[in-house]
């Protein structure tokens, strides 16, 4: 692999993630203007319209066998249908303290499931970065704990931390998939699944709900949210994993709980101290960590 697409592929899932922990922050007032289920299913109806042209079969793409259609399945209804039920109800339960903890468990899953599954190798450089970016989470939510909001639902932290398995088993299929199929189609085609799964409960939700109530201002919001969650975050993320390896992929789903902590200091008032710099600080040191060039030029660190 050389260093171009090496670095290529961090660039992506750094910007995949980032966009990931902006939008979950940002699900905050969506959560309190619209029940979960239609929140999610208008999520995914948004997204497959824009998304009609990525459905189609690429030049690069091949055709879907039974295995791919299983991944598919099994990628959207944990990525997409769990994951989403589970992070807007916990993110609505829970603070956003809480919330920052548990995140911080992404990448030592998605590592530790690489290993299990994909039996790629966790050399010493990533497991270092997956403790560095545990710790320096720990460090960031625990100096917030005494901010106003930071008592936390015990029911919305076990469904964060479901919503994290969710996202780990997402990332480990997301790699076998883009062997085979090209990252905008398998964006389109899982999140067309997510539809089908979210749609009998959607509308149920929908029967009784007031559209005429929600403001101009929510609804562009949820536009930002559908293209972001199912569109643009989607192909970045599956776009890097086309270059990284799944376990070194791991260690950059920490910018998602970073880029959540950057939105909320920024537009929810929340204080920036000490312990957020060094936290930050461990952040940076991991991902420094696991990109550094091994002793071979072009070989991916252990």
């Amino acid at each position: 692999m050389s260093d171009h697409g090496r670095w290529t592929g961090y660039l992506l899932l750094a910007a995949g993630m980032s966009l990931v922990g902006t939008y979950v922050a940002l699900a905050k007032p969506l959560t309190a203007a619209f029940p979960v289920f239609l929140l999610a299913w208008l999520r995914f109806a948004i997204a497959s319209v824009v998304m009609i042209p990525w459905a189609r079969r690429g030049p690069g793409d091949v055709t879907l066998d039974r295995r791919s259609r299983r991944a598919l399945l099994v990628q959207s209804f944990f990525g997409n249908f769990l994951f989403s039920i589970c992070m807007l109800i916990g993110v609505s339960l829970t603070s956003a303290t809480a919330s920052g903890v548990i995140l911080s468990s992404l990448p030592a899953a998605v590592a530790a499931l690489s290993w299990l599954f994909l039996r790629e190798r966790v050399g010493w450089r990533v497991a270092a970065s997956v403790a560095l970016a545990v710790a320096g989470l720990g460090i960031l939510t625990l100096g917030r704990a005494g901010s106003p909001g930071a008592t936390s639902s015990a029911l919305g932290n076990l469904l964060v931390a479901g919503a994290v398995l969710c996202e780990a088993v997402y990332v480990i299929l997301g790699k076998q998939l883009t062997a085979t199929l090209s990252p905008r189609r398998i964006s389109a085609l899982i999140n067309l699944i997510g539809l089908a799964l979210m749609t009998p409960l959607g509308l149920w939700q929908a029967r009784d709900f007031a559209f005429g109530s929600v403001s101009v201002g929510l609804w562009g919001l949820l536009v930002f949210y559908a293209l972001s969650a199912s569109m643009f975050s989607t192909w970045l993320w599956l776009s890097g994993l086309r270059h990284v390896p799944a376990s070194h992929s791991g260690v950059f789903t920490i910018a998602m709980p970073i880029a959540a902590s950057v939105v909320g200091v920024s537009f929810l008032g929340e204080h920036l101290g000490p312990a957020h710099l060094l936290a930050f600080g461990c952040a940076a040191a991991g991902i420094a960590l696991v990109t550094w060039p091994g002793r071979r030029a072009g070989t991916i660190p252990d």
